[in-house]
């Protein structure tokens, strides 16, 4: 991320014409371009980044008809065509750039994305295993501020670019045409012969990108136009849930009311693995959300027994609804991880297995001190309650952890504890969450697998 303005323009740089006119800077010796040689709208850097975040302080100068939300031509220092990106003055990441050179951000451009992001997927045979998947991954998939996740016949947008929301009518055009109509499903009731789509977006997102999304809504797509979601008999194919399945196992998804986009795709892979380790254990899931850690631990693995716990009452209402599904057994807990494992320590209960994926806990660099010590105490208390020789699946979703801390805050964790522990493996979230090199960031999802002695 720290290649020279030379380096891009010899790499992405398509040259102004020869005659351009600028004005000359005496202090700094630099050749100011003049905005009458350039595209509008525009936006002038003082540096740039192979990074798809341009912030602010990046930022010389803008056009003045350049609106939030909009397209914009991006020019470097020297008066070079970067390239185009979305434009939002009122966010710290004020461009997220969409192409580079010549590349236009036209019709084309958006087309062209979201039938790489379905291919991919298709190429996954994600089909085979689950009617649950992310369909386009923000910067892993070229389409920065965008997450689309696939719930049988739902699609559920969440934006994190005010830019992005502005597209939001032709992003579910283009991603519902990409993708065909909806296939049949394991669930009560069939797909319906259009996508019903959701739009969300989370209040801190929305505060930071000045925007507003709202409650989150479902419309439908039907003939390459949007329109309101009609309430039909069946499966409330009016209302915002869906009964979706992963490797056998089957869950409701809340569109509107659960957190993210309704459910973790992410942790797909992770589930199974885990399931594999589970015959015959004493299972406790931590953070549970809607105990898909546990079912699997229960209906794929054969666990013995299954604890799962959560503070979300919400959350763990689905969860019931979930064990219910499956006609399985599962302990549901409505407590605070860290209460509860302080109470199992004082008892003295030892599990086999112990499940610890809690929420992002780190939203910003000013909370990531915090946020590691909480993953630092709640490591250690989970490590005093796994049998000597059990499985600790310990994860993190804050995108500002990176790995080696990650990996250090576990070990630093085991000392007070007293514990020994064997590193066995690392994961992250499944193929349908790539990751491009300029934004490593993007792989946010740490998954440690810990044998503790």
């Amino acid at each position: 991320m720290g290649h020279s303005a030379e380096a891009l323009q010899a790499s992405f740089g398509v040259k102004l014409r020869h005659e351009m006119a600028g004005s000359f800077d005496a202090r700094k010796k630099t050749v100011v371009p003049s905005p009458a040689t350039m595209l509008r709208p525009w936006v002038l850097l003082r540096s740039v980044t192979r990074h798809p975040f341009i912030f602010k302080r990046m930022i010389r100068s803008a056009d003045e008809g350049a609106r939030p939300g909009e397209v914009v031509h991006v020019y470097d220092k020297s008066g070079m065509l970067f390239g185009q990106a979305l434009y939002n003055p009122r966010s710290q990441i004020a461009l997220r750039m969409l192409t580079y050179g010549a590349e236009r951000a036209d019709e084309a451009f958006w087309r062209g994305a979201i039938a790489r992001a379905v291919d991919l997927r298709r190429r996954l045979n994600l089909d085979d295993v689950t009617d649950a998947y992310r369909v386009i991954h923000a910067e892993g998939d070229g389409l920065s501020g965008l997450i689309a996740e696939r719930y049988a016949d739902w699609l559920v947008f969440e934006f994190f670019s005010r830019g992005m929301y502005a597209q939001r009518e032709m992003l579910a055009r283009e991603l519902s045409a990409a993708l065909g109509a909806p296939a049949s499903l394991d669930r009560p009731g069939r797909a319906g012969a259009s996508w019903r789509v959701v739009f969300r977006a989370d209040s801190g997102v929305e505060m930071a990108e000045d925007f507003r999304v709202g409650e989150p809504r479902a419309v439908e797509v039907v003939g390459g136009e949007l329109k309101p979601l009609a309430a039909t008999t069946g499966e409330s194919r009016g209302g915002s849930s869906a009964i979706i399945r992963e490797h056998g196992v089957r869950y409701r998804v809340d569109m509107t009311g659960g957190h993210k986009t309704g459910f973790f795709c992410d942790q797909r892979d992770n589930r199974l693995k885990l399931s594999r380790l589970c015959r015959d254990a004493n299972v406790l899931d931590l953070c549970c959300y809607t105990a898909a850690f546990g079912l699997c631990a229960r209906v794929l693995g054969g666990a013995r027994d299954v604890t799962s716990v959560d503070l979300d009452e919400a959350a763990l209402a689905v969860a019931k609804e979930n064990v219910n599904l499956n006609s399985a057994r599962v302990n549901l807990v409505h407590s605070d991880a860290f209460i509860y494992l302080r109470q199992l320590i004082a008892n003295g209960k030892k599990f086999d297995v112990v499940v610890c994926d809690p929420p992002k806990l780190a939203r910003s660099r000013e909370e990531l001190d915090d946020a590691l010590r909480k993953y630092y105490d709640l490591n250690g208390l989970s490590m005093q309650v796994v049998a000597p020789g059990g499985i600790l699946l310990t994860c993190s979703c804050s995108g500002l952890v990176d790995r080696p801390t990650f990996r250090e805050t576990v070990e630093r964790a085991a000392r007070p504890a007293k514990r020994s522990i064997q590193w066995l493996d690392w994961s992250g979230p499944g193929a349908d969450h790539p990751v491009m090199p300029n934004c490593p960031e993007s792989a946010y999802l740490k998954a440690a697998w810990v044998r503790v002695l």
